[in-house]
């Protein structure tokens, strides 16, 4: 290629490079809008009443209804459980299947890694295995035990049967065995045993991978719908998911700017915990890739 061809090249390659990212940014913007318009309509329905809703109309712009609305969902709702019951639910039952599913996967993955016993690679895929079954194979038989035990609209309940995760276990195994076998002999060699070399080794490099599930189990729990539909028929342990179902359950008499309301309020602790946990979770999920 003479010097000529070459400097064209050069030249040529920006303008190229130009269309397909202004293709590329058109594209991300269209996204952006389509994803936030329904968002935008939601919140800014929860500041009109009802009426302006009910008449069709869709309100881009704020309306005077705001405080009212907001304090009416938080105190009462619409079918007589105040919204901030069922936030507190779903926030528990959002942490409690969270912070559970890490511990037990966790340690789950670090016995099938670092403990030598017979059939330890049988247990592990017949955990894995568990990912291939559909939620409703399990689900009758698990309502059927919770029922048996008395423990239906209950806490415990709502959270234990759904606090294993076969996922959370193979992601921890497969960062487990990429730790170095070097680290587990200094580890021997300094005399440190299995709950000891887990403790001081094995959960400080394992920080931004738990941080990184923590924010996806979070938003897990929080979003569960069928298991609370079976188990939480008491106003006691209702969750949000649950609520805002029965808000709209009755479409003759809906109020619609309350639901709205709701649906801001149900959406601000899942954003909360992943603005909270933005710099781990993205650490997290590049950490694993590697």
């Amino acid at each position: 290629m003479s010097t000529t061809d070459a400097r064209a090249a050069r030249t040529a390659a920006p303008g190229r490079e130009g269309g397909t990212d202004w293709l590329a940014h058109a594209v991300l913007l269209l996204g952006t809008v389509l994803f936030a318009l329904p968002l935008w309509i939601v919140l800014m329905g929860s500041s009109h009443d009802a009426a302006t809703i009910g008449r069709g109309e869709v309100p881009l712009l704020p309306g005077p209804h705001a405080a009212e609305n907001y304090a009416a969902a938080w105190s009462r709702g619409t079918t007589g459980v105040p919204v901030a019951r069922m936030l507190w639910n779903s926030t528990v039952m959002a942490l409690c299947v969270a912070v559970g599913k890490i511990a037990i996967s966790i340690l789950s993955a670090y016995a099938v890694v670092f403990f030598r016993f017979p059939g330890r690679n049988l247990v592990f895929w017949s955990i894995f295995i568990t990912l291939m079954l559909p939620v409703e194979v399990r689900i009758f038989p698990t309502f059927k035990v919770v029922s048996d035990l008395g423990l239906v609209n209950t806490y415990a309940g709502l959270i234990v049967p759904i606090i294993a995760s076969a996922t959370a276990t193979l992601l921890f195994r497969q960062f487990f065995l990429t730790i170095p076998d070097e680290f587990v002999e200094a580890a021997k060699m300094d005399g440190a045993g299995p709950l000891r070399f887990f403790r001081d080794v094995v959960l400080p490099l394992s920080r931004t991978n738990m941080a990184a599930l923590f924010v996806i189990l979070f938003v897990y729990g929080w979003n569960q719908y069928l298991w609370p539909l079976l188990v939480a028929t008491s106003e006691d342990v209702e969750t949000v998911v649950i609520g805002m179902v029965k808000m709209i359950g009755s479409e003759s008499n809906t109020d619609w700017s309350l639901v709205m309301t709701t649906c801001v309020l149900a959406l601000l602790p899942p954003v909360a915990v992943v603005l909270l946990m933005q710099r781990w979770f993205v650490k997290g999920l590049t950490e694993t890739e590697k």
